[in-house]
């Protein structure tokens, strides 16, 4: 097998599927029943796994939908979507971290065969249904999306991927010198991995931002994890550590997003999130890369 060409296979885990995805360089494991969950991202060439989940070994396991976040198996990369946090909205009481990372979603088999892993879900509350597909490219992770608007009239949303990262000595984050100028009140974005004092936590926002790039690099390893989007699809770009202030989980988050504010009910009142007209859709995608 060359870094190019994509390996796929299906694995019991805990009583689930889970989709593995691999190339030379990268593998990448995914729970369609869980919400699509990305449980796992390795760079082969290190050995370096790059989603956190809590210590004691990871548990995979059902959440109900109104379920608190913070009581799910907190493993790997979630999509929070049409809301992070809880709020009402139009009518509608939408649930902590949104409508989709506690749900079945369905493959699609003709993608698979192509090597692609593309994923569905309908939403229950929101009149949207919700497309991702990952496929592989040697150390890069292009994952595409779509959101469809069955209702009769424009819908706003709030997106982002939630991917929990785990933190070694010496790793840094990278950001663009304007993005960082945004940021110049967080000093911690400095040093991500000790800059926080135990029993704290934090989360920024950078908006807008005009350059979509964030990376966590490791100048002694050489290890590093990039995050390449469009700002002309997604604006923001929210970073988030705890040092154990929240329940007690050390792990850092780097998430491109279309909004200012966790809560949908406050990003649409400034107009600071996406919109989709009605009986329409709307695409963007995002590139998470290995190494340099």
């Amino acid at each position: 097998m060359n870094a190019f060409t994509t390996s796929l296979s299906v694995r019991r885990q805990q009583g689930f599927k889970v989709y593995v995805l691999s190339t030379e360089d990268v593998e990448l494991a995914v729970v369609p029943e869980l919400g699509a969950k990305i449980i796992s991202l390795i760079d082969l060439r290190t050995g370096r796994e790059w989603m956190w989940h809590p210590p004691g070994g990871l548990k995979l396991f059902r959440n109900l939908p109104g379920d608190a976040f913070s009581q799910s198996p907190l493993a790997g990369a979630d999509e929070c979507l049409p809301t992070i946090a809880p709020c009402s909205w139009r009518g509608h009481e939408l649930p902590d971290h949104g409508e989709v990372w506690n749900v079945p979603w369905t493959v699609d088999p003709e993608a698979l065969e192509n090597g692609i892993l593309k994923t569905s879900v309908r939403l229950e509350i929101s009149p949207f249904s919700f497309e991702r597909a990952i496929e592989l490219r040697g150390n890069e992770i292009q994952i595409n999306y779509q959101l469809n608007n069955y209702g009769e009239v424009e819908r706003q949303f709030l997106w982002a991927i939630h991917p929990l990262l785990r933190l070694q000595a010496g790793d840094q984050l990278e950001l663009p010198a304007t993005t960082r100028a945004i940021l110049n009140g967080a000093t911690w974005v400095d040093a991500v991995a000790s800059a926080i004092p135990e029993k704290t936590f934090a989360k920024v926002f950078a908006r807008p931002v005009s350059e979509g790039l964030a990376a966590i690099s490791n100048p002694a390893t050489g290890e590093r994890l990039e995050f390449e989007w469009s700002p002309a699809e997604n604006d923001t770009l929210g970073l988030w550590l705890t040092r154990g202030g929240w329940h007690g989980h050390h792990h850092f988050a780097i998430e491109p997003t279309n909004a200012d504010h966790d809560a949908l009910a406050l990003a649409a009142e400034q107009g600071h999130c996406g919109t989709v007209p009605a009986g329409d859709f709307t695409t963007w995608q995002i590139c998470l890369r290995l190494g340099s």
